[in-house]
């Protein structure tokens, strides 16, 4: 009878995550993992510019977000070994189909449905309770200040914040969150090598090195200890909908521009890590 309970547990969980792409560690539109450091960089550097009060430079303003993409990786690309290619293709396609027939969908209703502020507190509660990967993370790499910072912010979230809907800490430019960090990450910065790149399906773009980051990096995430599994499956799709919601044409603009969508999006992706890491 435990067999059979384990799994229908096991075929339900994986419908589950057919329809909405919840995953371990990050949810996958085929760009967002890259379109969210991009963001991440761009916020960053705005809130700079507003605490020193540098006015922003017009050339920036005017770029559009291909001209972006393009400055940000014209820098030689990251080389690392494509071995099963195949397969990485294969998902890619996969990955590709499911964000077009049901993510994108999802995300869009979704939207249409839900204000902003609503969007964006619970983008806000799910940064906060996934602090325990980040903080981790900054302390193995002995980013004292960071680690600090994201110690900090969880408090003042938390506490003032309302179990982190709101993001006051952002209100103090000391606070200001500092480069996320993760196990793949902190393997990179011990000098582990990417190994070879992967394409997973509904995880997306990853090597060798982040899928074992990923791997560890599920063990610091709250949201892992749930239960039942069906709930925590759900909440990761919760979650996966609305991040999507806020990058929703950021794909579509990428494929657009792209020769070749898998092998663009693979650098951009391998680019986007090593410069991370060396952060």
């Amino acid at each position: 009878m435990k067999k059979r309970q384990l799994i229908f547990i096991l075929l339900l969980s994986l419908f589950f995550i057919f329809l909405s792409t919840g995953c371990a560690h990050r949810p996958v539109t085929p760009s967002q993992a890259v379109s969210e450091d991009l963001q991440e960089d761009q916020d960053r550097q705005i809130s700079t510019a507003e605490t020193e009060q540098i006015p922003p430079d017009s050339e920036m303003e005017d770029k559009s977000d291909e001209d972006f993409f393009e400055d940000e990786f014209e820098e030689d690309k990251v080389q690392v070994a494509d071995p099963l290619s195949p397969w990485n293709r294969a998902m890619f396609h996969f990955n590709d189909k499911l964000y077009f027939w049901a993510v994108k969908p999802l995300a869009r209703g979704y939207k249409a449905i839900a204000p902003d502020f609503i969007r964006t507190g619970v983008k806000n509660f799910f940064r906060n309770i996934t602090t325990p990967i980040r903080l981790v993370n900054c302390m193995l790499q002995a980013k004292g200040k960071a680690a600090a910072i994201e110690f900090s912010r969880f408090f003042v979230n938390t506490t003032i914040g309302v179990l982190g809907f709101g993001s006051p800490a952002d209100k103090y430019p000391k606070l200001a969150p500092p480069d996320s960090e993760d196990l793949g990450q902190t393997l990179g910065n011990y000098g582990l090598g990417n190994g070879f790149y992967l394409v997973w399906p509904i995880l997306g773009p990853s090597t060798l090195r982040d899928s074992i980051g990923r791997a560890g990096d599920f063990f610091l995430d709250p949201v892992s200890y749930v239960e039942p599994t069906e709930a925590s499956v759900g909440i990761r799709a919760f979650d996966t909908v609305n991040n999507t919601s806020f990058h929703i044409g950021d794909y579509e603009a990428l494929k657009k521009s792209a020769i070749d969508p898998y092998t663009a999006l693979r650098n951009i992706y391998l680019q986007v890590r090593e410069n991370k890491i060396k952060k």
